[in-house]
């Protein structure tokens, strides 16, 4: 088995704006390893969630590859792309998107559904992956009845409903405070330890990125700078990490 899980070659995206051709990612290697924590970082409008976005099979580059696992994404068909994005990758977004008149369980059984998971399944394994997440008490709360890192720990658990080896998380603590982000990028770890999952994570916060493996800066749709551990904990090491990311930017 490879070392490496995620690859992108050369991969671009453009986007029609009338008669123009506007290049959201343009030219993008790089390179995740298994069980990685890899941050991406960058201004608006840099390319990041496409990038994202482009690795999770929700959209298709315009040229160049992306391949996970040694699969091209382009060699698969419509099909086969929802069965990736059903099994092989899980998502956590910034504002939850929990369905708001079910419960953290429920939220949590509704990717094993579509995977056509037997009911009796889906209530273990939501009570499971809740617990995990230290939400045991809460199976049974509705969206509203939560706070906002509770909500992102249900959408955490449900990302991992199915058991995929790959998580992408755009600004999943976008919404929260220092605090909730600090716990949620706390479980990340514990999940990264335990499970042995890939995650790549964009992020604007200094707080998140000090807690990556590695982390690309992205500007422009173009790569600028890989940061290494070494550099992150140099970066980040100082009492004003948000200077580092100003001074990336």
């Amino acid at each position: 088995m490879s070392e490496t899980i995620i690859e992108t070659r050369q991969v671009t995206k453009q986007y029609r704006r009338g008669k123009v051709s506007v290049p959201a990612v343009n030219g993008i290697d790089i390179m995740v390893k298994r069980g990685e924590i890899v941050g991406l970082i960058g201004p608006s409008g840099s390319g990041k969630t496409t990038l994202l976005n482009l690795i999770g099979g929700l959209d298709r580059p315009t040229s160049g590859s992306v391949v996970v696992d040694g699969v091209s994404l382009g060699s698969l068909g419509d099909a086969q792309l929802t069965e990736y994005r059903l099994r092989k990758v899980g998502f956590v977004f910034q504002f939850y998107i929990l369905i708001p008149t079910l419960s953290a369980q429920e939220n949590v059984e509704l990717p094993m559904s579509l995977a056509k998971v037997p009911k009796a399944e889906q209530e273990n394994r939501s009570a499971r992956l809740l617990n995990e997440v230290g939400l045991a008490e809460r199976v049974r709360h509705m969206p509203d009845e939560m706070s906002g890192g509770e909500q992102q720990r249900v959408a955490v658990a449900r990302a991992f409903a199915n058991g995929p080896s790959v998580l992408l998380a755009d600004e999943p603590t976008g919404d929260l405070d220092s605090k909730s982000a600090s716990m949620l990028m706390d479980l990340i770890k514990a999940l990264q330890r335990d499970r042995g999952v890939t995650f790549i994570v964009v992020s604007h916060d200094p707080l998140v990125i000090a807690k990556c493996d590695r982390a690309y800066a992205i500007r422009d749709g173009r790569v600028v700078q890989e940061l290494s551990a070494e550099g992150l904990a140099k970066m980040f090491g100082s009492d004003r990490p948000d200077k580092a990311i100003d001074a990336i930017y």
